[in-house]
C-alpha cells in the first residue's frame, strides 16, 4: 500500500496528514474552515485516496496559514506515498463540470514544482474560505509534492461551483497519474530513468 503520514508543527499551525493512494475515497477532515474541509473531501472521494487531515491554525488571524500549511503537509505526504514513481502513469488530467462551471486540471509527477493557476473567482469569500487561498493551497502542494500542475477554471458564475470543479478535477487527475500502468510495470516513466 502506498501510504504516508506527515506532521507539521509551527508557531502558526499544528497539522497531521495521512494519505493512502490506494484507498477507497474515505476521509476524515477537520481544519476549522468548513468549506475547505468540503473541498478536501472532494479530493479524497474523486481521487479514490483515503485522506485524514487534522489541522489547528491561527484562524483568529485568518485562514491563510492553515490552508497553505495543509497544502504543504499534503504535498509532503503525497511525495512519500508515491515513492520512486515506478510503474505509474505519471500524467493525469480531468475536466469536471458543476452546473454552469467547468474546470480542467492536468498534473505531471515530474519531480519539478510548477503551478499555473487560472481562475477568476466571482466572490472573495466562499463560506469561510477566502477564495485567494485556493491558489495558495495548490502552491503549497506543488512545492512539496514536486509536481507540475495546471489548473484552469474555464467558466463559472458561482464561486462555490468554480472551486468545487477545481478540487474534483484535481482528485480525478491525481487518481489517473498515480494509477499503475500494466505496460510499464516496475519502470520509471521517464527517459532519464528517474523522476
Amino acid at each position: 500500500m502506498r501510504q504516508a503520514q506527515v506532521s507539521r508543527n509551527t508557531k502558526e499551525t499544528r497539522i497531521r496528514v495521512e494519505v493512502n493512494l490506494d484507498g477507497t475515497g474515505c476521509s476524515q477532515i477537520e481544519t476549522g474552515i468548513g468549506f475547505f474541509d468540503h473541498m478536501l473531501e472532494q479530493i479524497a472521494r474523486h481521487g479514490m485516496i483515503d485522506l485524514t487531515v487534522q489541522a489547528e491554525g491561527d484562524l483568529y488571524v485568518d485562514g491563510h496559514h492553515t490552508v497553505e500549511d495543509v497544502g504543504i503537509a499534503l504535498g509532503q505526504a503525497f511525495a512519500k506515498a508515491v515513492g520512486d514513481k515506478a510503474g505509474v502513469r505519471r500524467y493525469g488530467h480531468s475536466y469536471v463540470p458543476l452546473d454552469e462551471a467547468l474546470s480542467r486540471v492536468v498534473i505531471d509527477l515530474s519531480g519539478r514544482p510548477g503551478l499555473v493557476f487560472e481562475c477568476a473567482f466571482t466572490s472573495a469569500m466562499i463560506g469561510g474560505l477566502d477564495s485567494q487561498l485556493v491558489r495558495e493551497f495548490f502552491q503549497g502542494f506543488v512545492n512539496h509534492a514536486l509536481v507540475t500542475l495546471h489548473v484552469d477554471n474555464l467558466r463559472g458564475i458561482n464561486a462555490h461551483h468554480q472551486a468545487e470543479t477545481i478540487f474534483k478535477a484535481f482528485g480525478r487527475a491525481v487518481r489517473m497519474a498515480v494509477e499503475s500502468d500494466p505496460r510499464a510495470a516496475g519502470t520509471v516513466p521517464s527517459t532519464k530513468g528517474v523522476l
